[in-house]
């Protein structure tokens, strides 16, 4: 009751507030739970399950659907490459991220090792594992895919090009520039339009690129580019006079960047580098443009089962697929919070 006093009910303008809020969850919260609940269908094998009055959401859509949701039309008896991909990125990824004594060497393996590892277990044709190509790559699988490569190639390619535009050499400097102002101002459909369709028209005649990787290239040059400003930011924050201490320590430039300068600076942008990543994850239902069916893709395709169609079913799978994006989006959203209470940054919260 003290608390509600004095966070809810504080004045008169906190006590209308938070009525009004009350009265606004009232309105939405009963009716979504008993879409996705009470009157929801739970077991069915087909849309003549899913059609009635008063019918909720159809879940049995989602699970007669589920390995495309997230594997796409990868073929079946292949799947456990998938699952041990992502099992292997799984371990490494909370092995980078925990408090350890191999902490170092996970994250080295996570950004150098898993990559190509992922790539050999994924698309086969060596190893002795039978070659699956891209164009069988959907759902989740490739949401994951473009996300992780473009998150893992962005903060290196970023802390490279804010150290460029910041630097002294006015050929590198101006190479930076342009490079920032050219990305940040095309729109990543135009970016994955242009890798997708214009740029094989440029190559000489014999030579091609997988579609995939064309859009991982480019996914990752866009995320660098708004990723540099997020990290000029944070060296511009830091004072002049650790910039001379590290001089006054006879530290060359990329010693006093790595030891002084470069960890200060990316613990105050901390929530503009978690921002730039839960928007590239998102932004990866973009690919779709070009033919490349993410996990909102995917689900989109599946609309259009006549096995399938009800009215409740586009509902049912846009929730589903809005929910594994939350989950993600959150789950980087929390990791951020608690670095920033781990290193201290001083922000409140």
């Amino acid at each position: 009751m003290s608390w509600m006093r004095a966070n809810l009910f504080s004045s008169p303008l906190n006590t209308a507030l938070s009525l009004g809020s009350l009265y606004l969850l009232w309105l939405i919260i009963p009716p979504v739970i008993d879409w996705a609940f009470l009157s929801a269908v739970w077991v069915g094998e087909g849309r003549e399950d899913c059609l009635g009055e008063g019918v909720g959401a159809c879940w049995p859509f989602v699970t007669a659907k589920w390995q495309q949701f997230i594997y796409g039309r990868y073929p079946t008896e292949e799947l456990w490459r998938v699952n041990l991909t992502f099992v292997i990125g799984a371990v490494s990824i909370v092995m980078a991220l925990r408090e350890g004594r191999f902490r170092a060497q996970a994250a080295l393996f996570a950004v150098v090792i898993f990559p190509a590892l992922a790539f050999v277990l994924l698309s086969g044709g060596m190893l002795g594992l039978a070659e699956v190509g891209t164009e069988l790559w959907g759902g989740l699988l490739v949401t994951l895919v473009v996300a992780v490569t473009g998150i893992a190639a962005s903060l290196p390619l970023g802390i490279a090009l804010a150290l460029a535009r910041r630097s002294e050499l006015p050929i590198i400097r101006w190479f930076a520039i342009a490079f920032i102002e050219f990305w940040r101002g095309v729109p990543l459909i135009t970016v994955l339009f242009m890798a997708a369709v214009m740029l094989p028209l440029f190559l000489p005649d014999g030579v091609t690129f997988d579609k995939l990787l064309r859009c991982l290239i480019g996914v990752a040059l866009f995320a660098s580019a708004y990723m540099a400003e997020v990290i000029r930011g944070g060296l511009q924050a830091i004072p002049k006079g650790q910039y001379e201490a590290a001089n006054a320590m006879a530290l060359t430039y990329w010693q006093g960047m790595r030891l002084i300068i470069l960890p200060q600076a990316l613990k105050l942008v901390i929530p503009g580098i978690v921002n730039t990543f839960i928007g590239l994850f998102k932004d990866t239902s973009l690919v779709l443009i070009i033919g490349i069916f993410d996990l909102l893709g995917i689900v989109q395709q599946n609309f259009t089962d006549t096995n399938w169609i009800s009215p409740a079913t586009p509902a049912t799978g846009l929730v589903f697929a809005a929910f594994v994006y939350f989950i993600f989006c959150f789950g980087m959203s929390r990791y951020s919070a608690f670095m920033e209470r781990r290193l201290d940054t001083g922000h409140k919260r």
